[in-house]
């Protein structure tokens, strides 16, 4: 049975694995300290799915202040869930519970970025009723 349960600091590598099977390989250098500066920050929430002891997936929350509309929004920084354990409700849960903790911390929307080549995570969203919003601009400030 999947638990869900707010990420800890022995969960870095497992979150590793995850982050590698979304294209961000190598990451275990730096993953540990983020992890650990997430669950500091006050408007981040970082979960993590359990069967037993294994870690199957993660959401990385962040809520956001809006200055001119009442509600805040609520933008899924990273959605996994492991290659093998896909198609059992994983994502739904979590996505389900980002839901609820958006509505208690009041906000109004939910957000995300996908890149485009990600067509099945795509697909995924819009079932769970998010629309395509076309505008997304990036500038590096590296």
């Amino acid at each position: 049975m999947t638990q869900i349960r707010e990420a800890t600091a022995t969960d870095g590598p497992a979150i590793v694995g995850l982050l590698d099977e979304l294209g961000y390989p190598g990451g275990g250098a730096f993953v540990a300290r983020r992890v650990t500066q997430l669950l500091a920050h006050p408007d981040a929430v970082l979960l993590v799915a359990c069967d037993g002891a294994r870690v199957e997936g993660l959401i990385s929350l962040h809520f956001i202040p809006q200055l001119a509309l009442d509600g805040d929004f609520c933008r899924i920084s990273y959605l996994c869930v492991t290659e093998g354990a896909r198609g059992r409700g994983i994502g739904q849960a979590l996505e389900a519970r980002a839901t609820a903790l958006a509505r208690e911390r009041g906000c109004d929307r939910i957000e995300l970025h996908c890149a485009e080549l990600r067509t099945a995570a795509h697909a995924f969203y819009e079932a769970q009723g998010y629309r395509h919003a076309p505008r997304y601009f990036v500038k590096s400030v590296r």
